[in-house]
């Protein structure tokens, strides 16, 4: 199946982008068989292009977010590099932008100026925390986003907080972005009417945190810091075993509370000690139900606690780390790596998460930078003069 017949193909997308949230919002949409021109400045290109040199001499970030894309410089501070940039908005359907705050409207590229000059495109912002407001102008990144909504202090031990290990603010921003890009483009199909996108880092991780604080306004208190256990699960969390590898599992309900004591714990009648009745006795009385399932964990080694975790039913998982992660069972049996090509190699890559039953994944090389430049101008009505002329002056 060729791009021309993915769910998005005749879909252009411009993308000026940079970092990880616009980046990853436009390259799912690359995926579907968007068109996607990423436009990035001439000679250093996206600043995420330089974050690590770990895959192939190219960084683990860019790769990752990136495929399926056509690079084109522009100096957007140069009046012709603009101009192009308008050009190509004027027959594109969606504008990505997560430039720094007030950029966008000092180059006439913020949502009012486009209506104006593009009626059917379908602009969509993406901010720090959002294009009004007290904080519009506060420039910001993951690790602030996860500060200013609380995250942080959730995340880690009672004695230290913890950073969330991925860029979690930026992901949820980028898949809001997409998905209201997506919901913008079905209402434009449907209606005619064209509205336009904006999505915060911060309201996006807001949402996200939902349900602390749902629990610190009406409980009083926020919910505890506790590692690998869990704030109103009891018992959840990871336990040493023998060998000393790590097991996880969590008891959701009392059917599961009556399995664990009968089939793991040996101790049935557990089940009637009213310090354990209902799972708010069982979070009450945390530290007893811990020391019950460490001393069993501590008789047997980590294979044979899984299978006997699995054999009554309870969900349960060893403590990965990433080299076994990428060596998971579950996605070899299910073919989900892909080869990917980047400048001067190929890498593996993980196929999209939503599997649409009969298309097949877009899966097309990472770009160098501008590599695309000269065919988009051509494609523009730009001439071999012109660009000539365009790249001795630094415009690409």
């Amino acid at each position: 199946m060729t791009v021309h017949q993915l769910p998005l193909s005749g879909i252009t997308v411009v993308s000026l982008e940079q970092a990880v949230a616009a980046p990853y919002a436009t390259r799912q949409l690359a995926d579907l068989g968007a068109r996607v021109i990423k436009v990035e400045r001439p000679g250093e290109g996206d600043f995420a292009r330089r974050y690590d040199t770990t895959v192939h001499g190219h960084s683990s970030y860019f790769v990752w977010l990136n495929r399926s894309k056509e690079s084109l410089t522009l100096d957007l501070k140069d009046p012709r590099g603009l101009e192009i940039l308008h050009q190509l908005l004027d027959g594109a359907d969606v504008f990505v932008q997560n430039l720094a705050p007030g950029a966008a409207d000092r180059l006439g590229l913020g949502a009012d100026a486009l209506a104006d000059r593009c009626p059917r495109l379908i602009p969509c912002t993406i901010s720090g925390y959002g294009t009004s407001g007290p904080w519009a102008d506060r420039k910001s990144y993951d690790l602030l986003v996860q500060c200013q909504t609380g995250l942080v202090s959730l995340t880690g031990t009672a004695d230290e907080t913890a950073r969330v290990g991925i860029s979690v603010a930026d992901i949820a921003a980028g898949m809001y972005a997409y998905t209201g890009v997506l919901t913008a483009l079905y209402t434009r199909a449907t209606t005619g009417r064209t509205h336009p996108v904006e999505v915060s880092l911060f309201e996006a991780l807001a949402e996200w945190m939902g349900q602390p604080a749902n629990y610190t306004r009406y409980g009083g208190s926020q919910p505890a810091r506790l590692g690998t256990q869990h704030a109103t699960i009891a018992p959840y969390g990871a336990f040493t075993t023998a060998d000393g590898k790590q097991v996880l599992f969590s008891i959701q309900n009392e059917r599961e509370w009556a399995v664990l004591c009968a089939g793991f714990l040996a101790q049935p009648g557990l089940t009637n000690d009213p310090r354990f009745a209902t799972g708010s006795d069982r979070v009450a009385h945390r530290d007893e139900i811990n020391a019950i399932v460490a001393e069993r964990c501590a008789r047997s080694d980590a294979e044979e606690i899984l299978k006997d975790l699995e054999d009554i039913g309870i969900a349960c998982a060893g403590v990965n780390d990433v080299a076994a992660f990428l060596d998971h069972p579950v996605l070899a049996a299910r073919e989900r790596w892909r080869e990917v090509a980047v400048p001067g190699a190929t890498v593996q890559a993980l196929l999209p998460p939503a599997d649409l039953a009969g298309i097949p994944a877009r899966m097309d090389p990472v770009p160098a930078v501008g590599e695309h430049t000269e065919a988009i101008l051509t494609g523009l009505g730009l001439s071999p003069d012109d660009i000539r002329a365009l790249r001795a002056d630094a415009v690409i």
